[in-house]
């Protein structure tokens, strides 16, 4: 029943155009068209373009897919009554909900993929398997976080409108202040004070520093490292308010 139901959900996934543009085709253009203008540029840690924003792209396919279709996917459920049919087939909502999340986890190592090979295609990205296994056991790690986070913040939507604008907004904000753009540190003094607050600003730094060999552990690695775990208590707690609620 949980492969009928996730092939269903991955269906559905290719035929939302909107789904599409703001997980498969905006963050791999993105990552192609300032490659071009940036490439010859050096980053901190002494980092070229392939190496600082190969992970930052592939953080932010995986934000956009468990932001968009899954913790959006779960207000439009909720909002519209399919959670509500749902309930009356034999599929539970334990086996929907673990069909979201795989789907998301699919969806987000085809994007981990497709940035990969751009790297190595394009800017001629070194490949190394034990670094990449290393780097794909913390993006795991990342994508459990940021699917708890996703189903915190989204459990407070009533309606999926509010939801859509939310999401479309929250895209632009962790665009900037998330260091996808350009570096945080160039940034005004406003920007990088959002950028502190936001999680995937840390996830992308920490993601950046594990991908390149570089992760220290001093005082700011550790805030980082803290504020996500504290984020993803909070917002496991959240929910588990919420589902006592119901009952």
């Amino acid at each position: 029943m949980l492969a009928t139901q996730l092939k269903y959900d991955l269906l559905m996934f290719s035929r939302e155009i909107f789904y599409l543009v703001f997980t498969i085709v905006v963050p791999p253009l993105s990552y192609i068209v300032l490659g071009q203008l940036f490439q010859e540029q050096t980053y901190a840690g002494n980092l070229n373009y392939a190496q600082t924003y190969t992970p930052a792209f592939i953080l932010l396919i995986t934000f956009t897919v468990i932001f968009f279709a899954f913790g959006f996917d779960q207000v439009s459920h909720r909002t519209t009554g399919v959670e509500k049919r749902i309930q009356l087939t034999p599929v539970s909502k334990n086996i929907l909900l673990l069909s979201g999340i795989i789907r998301s986890l699919i969806i987000t190592s085809l994007g981990y993929a497709l940035i990969c090979l751009i790297g190595i295609l394009v800017y001629s990205l070194n490949f190394e398997l034990a670094g990449f296994l290393h780097s794909y056991a913390v993006f795991i790690l990342i994508n459990a976080s940021l699917l708890l986070i996703a189903s915190a913040i989204y459990s407070f939507f009533l309606n999926d409108k509010s939801a859509l604008v939310f999401s479309i907004v929250i895209f632009q904000v962790v665009m900037l202040t998330g260091g996808f753009a350009m570096p945080v540190e160039r940034m005004p003094a406003f920007v990088q004070t959002i950028a502190d607050l936001n999680p995937l600003y840390h996830m992308n730094k920490i993601f950046t520093a594990v991908w390149n060999n570089q992760l220290h552990f001093d005082s700011s690695t550790y805030l980082a490292i803290g504020y996500i775990v504290f984020l993803s208590v909070l917002s496991l707690f959240i929910l588990q308010n919420k589902n006592k609620r119901k009952y």
